[in-house]
């Protein structure tokens, strides 16, 4: 599935029209019928904040979307997190280790558990 495919999915499902979604978004309704489409890049991220607002999508949903956003441009990560993962140097560390280490998704989940917990890590 694209980024446009789930926005337009999403927005059928919840009964919004495009032109009312453009308009929430203040971009002309023709750049979200292109987005849609997947003819244009998806928008920026407070735009696609809005766009999880207006659709009403729950937060795995709006993970989803910005997991689609950052595949839509090839060699970049979604854009709710580039931020972060740029801004944290650890976080660059752990995943290049990570990376060497071949992490796969069993390892990964492992993390994920450890963060879930919230198991402090020292």
């Amino acid at each position: 599935m694209t980024f446009g495919d789930f926005v337009r999915e999403k927005r059928l499902k919840e009964g919004v029209n495009l032109r009312a979604l453009a308009k929430e978004l203040d971009i002309a309704p023709a750049y979200m019928s292109d987005i849609e489409k997947n003819h244009r890049y998806p928008p920026d991220k407070e735009k696609i904040y809005k766009i999880a607002e207006v659709l009403k999508l729950s937060e795995d949903e709006k993970n989803q979307m910005f997991d689609l956003a950052g595949e839509a441009r090839v060699g970049t990560i979604a854009p709710d997190i580039s931020d972060y993962v740029t801004s944290q140097n650890a976080a660059r560390v752990a995943l290049r280790k990570a990376r060497d280490l071949n992490f796969g998704e069993k390892e990964w989940m492992k993390v994920i558990d450890i963060l879930e917990k919230g198991t402090k890590i020292r």
